[in-house]
């Protein structure tokens, strides 16, 4: 056993460079929360920072500078609408942090249209320093799905492998994140590779894979309690889990010690196997579409890799990609209408977004050499992992290639990047 379990916190080491946003980014104004907690110590967490640097983040806004704000409102009552007006404010937040008992605290916020000169929202949300950024990732969903319309996804996690190379050695972490890189967790060290983490439905755990001496073995680990499961340990190839949308099974790559790739579904609970696929070609990378009726997987059966489909209790596959001699790695949009897929282009890997109605591809990055794609829980962004100056880095690009960001470790390198289900509230 070389796996070493590690729940240990650290300061950010993901560095976040916004390198392509809409050109008419709506400008807004994050004012500086208030402190209402007299000469009690001020919370260290800036929740208005954190809310402009996720709206900042996704493209669509751009939060002026504090120095250009003509006012510091805590409250819808201090406002004058025509001074932000002149500005060229369209949405105006605010809010205050009021004192609520020994290390807790109420965030209220408002949100308001400027040039309607109405309100929103107006919110009050229960926090204590460890949740303060978590309340403000929160805000900063209501803010965004309030101007566009769509579910903000601030508040979901990140989870990604870190490498950390040294002249004589490596060393392997899995991390968990928050969205912006900051409050990294260390769920699992190891000397060898870690690939494959995938989320549990509930953000409850994350299933793995570990290459250890004796072989790949996939791991299941509770995120709460650190306790950690083996799923599979046996002869050949155990890799790719993939969670079903209710939590109870796992797809799963297995050899089973033949040398052939297929895919198979496991009961978590009961810990039984069952044969979706039977082809001498490789069958890998399954991933389940959102109702949970059948499998999607990359497959060589036609003679380079493609995407396939086939019902969750196994039968006949039906190729679903056609575009491009190279389509592997599927992962499903939330809504069930589109496939982020590794796709072949001028000579690079890059990541495309397939229609599943029309089966048209859309290139949506760069690169040479992009993989690992996930869509973020409201399906307007995707993650993945590419090479930026030799390193290994995280990027971001929304669905229809408009907005990007990077994300890139100021140490080592980081890759298989996977982004969590919402947290419920």
């Amino acid at each position: 056993m070389v796996l070493f379990q590690c729940l240990t916190p650290a300061h950010a080491e993901l560095v976040i460079d916004i390198t392509r946003g809409v050109q008419e980014a709506v400008p807004v104004a994050i004012v500086p929360f208030g402190w209402r907690g007299g000469s009690g110590a001020v919370p260290s967490t800036e929740v208005a920072a954190v809310i402009a640097s996720d709206l900042a983040r996704s493209g669509r806004f751009e939060p002026i500078g504090e120095r250009d704000m003509i006012g510091r409102p805590t409250a819808g009552a201090e406002v004058d609408f025509s001074d932000w007006r002149l500005l060229g404010v369209e949405a105006l937040v605010m809010g205050r942090v009021l004192p609520s008992g020994p290390d807790a605290y109420n965030v209220q916020f408002e949100l308001f249209d400027v040039f309607g000169a109405r309100q929103l929202i107006g919110l009050r949300v229960p926090a204590n320093p460890a949740t303060l950024r978590a309340v403000a990732h929160y805000i900063a969903d209501l803010v965004y799905e309030e101007l566009t319309g769509e579910p903000g996804a601030f508040s979901a996690r990140i989870a990604y492998v870190a490498v950390d190379r040294s002249d004589t050695e490596a060393r392997y972490r899995l991390v968990v994140a928050d969205s912006d890189g900051e409050n990294p967790i260390d769920i699992v060290t190891s000397p060898t590779p870690l690939l494959s983490p995938t989320w549990s439905p509930d953000g409850s755990q994350i299933a793995y894979v570990a290459l250890e001496d004796d072989g790949s073995v996939i791991y299941l680990q509770t995120l709460t309690t650190g306790e950690r499961r083996v799923m599979v340990s046996e002869p050949g190839i155990n890799s790719a889990p993939a969670f079903s949308p209710d939590g109870k099974k796992l797809a799963l790559t297995l050899s089973r010690g033949t040398g052939n790739l297929d895919i198979y579904v496991m009961n978590i609970a009961l810990g039984t196997r069952t044969r979706i696929t039977r082809s001498a070609s490789i069958d890998t990378e399954p991933v389940w579409s959102p109702d949970g009726r059948s499998i999607l997987f990359t497959s060589d059966r036609g003679g380079g890799p493609q995407i396939y489909q086939v019902d969750a209790k196994g039968g006949n596959a039906t190729r679903l990609t056609f575009e491009g001699s190279y389509n592997a790695r599927p992962r499903v949009s939330p809504d069930g209408t589109r496939l982020a897929v590794v796709h072949q282009d001028r000579g690079g890997y890059r990541i495309a977004v397939v229609d599943l109605k029309n089966r048209s591809t859309q290139v949506l990055t760069d690169g040479q050499l992009d993989e690992s794609p996930s869509f973020a829980p409201n399906g307007q962004m995707i993650i993945y992992a590419t090479k930026s100056g030799g390193r290994g880095v995280l990027a971001a690009v929304a669905v229809d290639g408009s907005v990007s960001h990077r994300l890139a470790a100021r140490e080592g390198d980081v890759r298989e990047p996977v982004w969590s289900p919402l947290p419920r509230r």
